[in-house]
């Protein structure tokens, strides 16, 4: 009988299991209206205009509290409002002595396509590229969970936002080991970068990403394969050294 009970339990598990998967695949998207669709391109036109007049409150105020992000190859992944911040002031056109440019408008027109789990967009941008976004709905309206750059170089490349966020992980991006970097401008230090900055190359990518406390940095290689992005080679590069006086000096 015990036997009996426990099959019994083992069965009415496995049917939880089953139910709660089918559930979970079956979920619905969530309801976009025309009004949300219309709040999320005022969202994105928003985002354009206060990044050409370098309003940087406003800019940072555009992503969710705290866990906001924008990336691109050349950027790395700049989260939360303090470093939305001074990603702005760090723009060419807002690091200068007399900051902005003319608006662009009403920016670029954003394709909304919900799921079961995010609302995400993509805004063409031309030759320029692409924006990839995933939005949330905040007490202050929708906001961009996240932001990704694509070029149209990285395109053509066949890259995508989940390509660079799945070499950041590889890299180690999420481990708090990274420093930021920074450039002189002419009204002082500015950011550079946050993180792992990537190139997409034709056979892969690579990337360079420097250690806090340290001075020096990775130079990494990058492969896609059938079972996603691998290494192909991680180099460390200690502090004043070059790859190739690194390489002279082990001959």
């Amino acid at each position: 009988m015990a036997g009996c009970r426990s099959w019994g339990v083992l069965v009415t598990f496995t049917l939880l299991a089953h139910a709660a998967t089918a559930g979970a695949q079956a979920r619905p998207a969530p309801n976009v209206t025309d009004k949300d669709r219309a709040e999320i391109q005022e969202l994105v036109t928003h985002y354009a205009k206060a990044l050409s007049a370098c309003a940087v409150e406003e800019y940072a105020d555009l992503f969710a509290p705290v866990t906001g992000s924008f990336a691109s190859s050349v950027r790395g992944e700049i989260v939360g409002h303090e470093k939305l911040v001074a990603l702005v002031q760090s723009e060419p056109h807002c690091a200068t002595t007399t900051p902005g440019r003319p608006a662009p408008g009403n920016g670029p027109t954003v394709v909304v396509t919900p799921s079961a789990d995010r609302v995400t967009g993509i805004a063409e941008l031309g030759n320029a590229g692409r924006y990839e976004d995933v939005y949330v709905k905040t007490p202050k309206g929708w906001r961009f969970q996240s932001r990704n750059v694509i070029t149209r170089q990285e395109q053509e490349k066949n890259f995508s936002a989940a390509d660079f966020i799945a070499l950041r992980r590889l890299a180690g991006d999420d481990q708090g080991v990274f420093d930021d970097v920074f450039r002189e401008t002419p009204v002082g230090k500015r950011l550079r970068s946050a993180g792992v900055v990537l190139t997409a190359t034709t056979d892969g990518a690579t990337g360079r990403a420097y250690l806090k406390n340290d001075g020096g940095h990775y130079e990494d290689v990058y492969v896609r394969g059938a079972n996603g992005w691998r290494f192909t080679s991680r180099t460390y590069i200690a502090a004043g050294e070059t790859a190739s006086t690194q390489a002279s000096a082990a001959r």
